[in-house]
């Protein structure tokens, strides 16, 4: 009896369909699943921004921490201490969160350019942030 070289070929396509079916079924359940994750999401979000000072404190550093990320940590290093610029992991000892707003939106004559670009919220966050680092 000759086997026909083709059928395993046949069989593995078969099955392959038969997974991307199934993959189809279950990203499309996911992605309800994700859409109703962002709508409450978003619901959460607005509530924690409504809460006490507790919720307000930490989105404060979060956003500070997102502000850090965005604009400092190319010379400033991913822990604060490990880039091409100071040390910035104890800088809360050495200056207050008015002076560390001052030093990133005018720079330094000592090689920190200035950040004009962060304003309002975000120089706010970024500040008090470090300012916290002690």
């Amino acid at each position: 009896m000759k086997k026909n070289p083709v059928i395993p070929y046949a069989i593995i396509a078969g099955l392959g369909l038969i997974a991307v079916i199934i993959i189809s079924v279950i990203g499309i359940d996911q992605r309800v699943a994700i859409q109703d994750a962002e709508e409450n999401g978003e619901e959460q979000s607005e509530q924690a921004e409504g809460d006490g000072e507790e919720g307000g404190e930490s989105t404060s550093a979060d956003a500070g921490e997102e502000v850090y990320q965005s604009n400092c940590v190319d010379c400033h290093g991913q822990d604060l201490a490990s880039g091409s610029a100071p040390d910035l992991s104890q800088i809360g000892n050495t200056y207050s969160q008015e002076e560390i707003a001052e030093i990133v939106e005018n720079g330094t004559d000592g090689g920190m350019p200035a950040f004009p670009q962060l304003q309002g919220e975000e120089l706010d966050a970024l500040s008090e942030w470090l300012s916290e680092h002690q």
